[in-house]
């Protein structure tokens, strides 16, 4: 019988199965350099240089895995469990440093790694000791904070301040005077104000199938990688709370809510045009390839994680499930727990996979509902997936045809346009992963529908 994993484990007693899951986090964007970099003797000297740095790398290019090997060859000395998660709390690699310690809370400062803006007001970023000792915000000094950190930091908001914000986090529809937006990923959002600036708080809850510890690394990876990527058609995030009884994550506020709201025009809300459903189909695959760009894969694109600016500008929603993939793009990671929601899953999703590929099914069933107006999923309607109408669609000897497809609030549509984005959703939605397009040529087609587009409006 295995002996249980404490901090005094030592590395070289590591299970493989756990190494090679700690590889699924550390390969992936180098993660592993982050590692070794801080590894040091007993004597207080780096144990490794460059050449070994280098050593590692090349075995890449033998199909071996640089953190195993690593932790093979760290683990001949007396390194224990507790020096490693020390030094992957210390990089904020925070995913892999619960896969160690699974019984306990992994709960170090997610801005401790960021590089400090030397212009910024120190209110959030100040030390780990200091910020503990830290018992009131000035609620003035957090929103100047939030509105100078969107590209430098987050803010940490206290939980009380949340509250007060959200009005003690009151339950009732916003259309009922309340605060409640919705229901999100793992949690319920809620309407606040920080000062004349209207944010969306996402209050995490505990679900029967998942665990706090699970929640916990949801949270610290939804914060790690918008703290990290950037972009236009990607969620903006203000700040996070984690003093409280529950942990909170705090976004600008996106007044159109989300696609899905929209295609079902939703509080009386007008149906989107043709032209605005096209841009924001580009919006979003646009903010795909950035993630794909940045060796990501979002595991739950779906237009309930499509949010709409006051402009209807797409921004892609709901990291916790993110997961950084191999720089090789073609690559597949598989995962021992299925996640994601089912009605978007590609095939090799659903056997626990993990492949930038299986963005570009989901995004293929968006595309569809797009197109229709339909939600994803429909017990009533047969069949009940709306992925699988494409193949009456498409079958001569069945009545339903593109055009009756389409979504009747929507009125502005061009047939040509209209058969590219179906032809371009249906490519995605191929079983075999290696037969879906790659990102960049998605973007290319939407690129091609919004200018055509504009060719026709002249």
């Amino acid at each position: 019988m295995n002996k249980p994993l404490t901090p005094s484990t030592y590395i070289r007693n590591l299970s493989f199965s756990l190494r090679r899951e700690l590889s699924y986090f550390l390969d992936p964007q180098e993660g592993w350099k982050d590692v070794i970099m801080c590894i040091r003797k007993p004597s207080g000297e780096l144990k490794y240089c460059q050449h070994h740095v280098r050593q590692f790398e090349l075995l890449l290019q033998q199909g071996k895995s640089p953190t195993i090997e690593l932790l093979n060859d760290w683990g001949t000395t007396n390194c224990t469990v507790r020096d490693l998660v020390d030094i992957l709390k210390s990089q904020q690699l925070l995913a892999a440093a619960s896969l160690l310690l699974p019984g306990k809370s992994v709960t170090p400062d997610p801005l401790a790694a960021a590089e400090p803006d030397p212009d910024a007001t120190v209110v959030i970023g100040e030390s780990r000791r200091a910020q503990e000792d830290v018992t009131t915000v000035l609620q003035t000094h957090t929103e100047q904070k939030s509105e100078e950190s969107d590209h430098t930091g987050l803010c940490r908001f206290l939980f009380a301040d949340l509250r007060q914000l959200t009005g003690d986090f009151d339950n009732r529809p916003v259309s009922e005077g309340g605060r409640r937006l919705g229901e999100g990923g793992f949690g319920t959002v809620y309407k606040g104000f920080l000062s004349n600036r209207a944010v969306a708080v996402k209050k995490l809850n505990p679900m029967e199938n998942v665990t706090m510890e699970e929640l916990q690394v949801q949270f610290n990876q939804e914060i790690q990688t918008l703290q990290t990527l950037k972009h236009e058609n990607l969620v903006d995030m203000v700040g996070f709370s984690s003093d409280g009884p529950s942990l909170c994550l705090v976004y600008a506020f996106m007044p159109n809510g989300s696609l899905l709201d929209r295609l079902a025009c939703s509080e009386g809300s007008r149906p989107l045009s043709w032209v605005q459903r096209c841009s924001i189909a580009l919006g979003t695959a646009q903010g795909l390839e950035y993630l794909h760009s940045n060796h990501h894969v979002h595991r739950d694109i779906k237009s309930a994680n499509i949010l709409l600016d006051e402009n209807f500008v797409a921004k892609i929603s709901d990291f916790g499930l993110t997961r950084a993939s191999s720089k090789n793009s073609s690559s597949t990671v598989v995962t021992g727990r299925v996640v994601g929601t089912t009605a978007y899953m590609a095939p090799e999703a659903l056997r626990g996979q993990i492949t930038p590929k299986s963005d570009i099914f989901s995004f293929g069933v968006v595309l569809l509902e797009i197109l229709s107006g339909l939600p994803p999923a429909d017990e009533d309607r047969e069949p009940s997936l709306l992925m699988e109408l494409r193949y009456d669609i498409d079958d001569d000897d069945e009545e339903l045809t593109l055009q009756m497809f389409l979504d009747k609030h929507m009125s502005d549509w061009d047939m040509g346009q209209v058969e590219s984005v179906y032809s371009l959703a249906s490519n995605c939605l191929y079983d075999q992963k290696n037969r879906r397009p790659l990102i960049t040529q998605v973007v290319a087609e939407l690129k091609s529908v919004i200018k055509n587009i504009s060719v026709d409006s002249k």
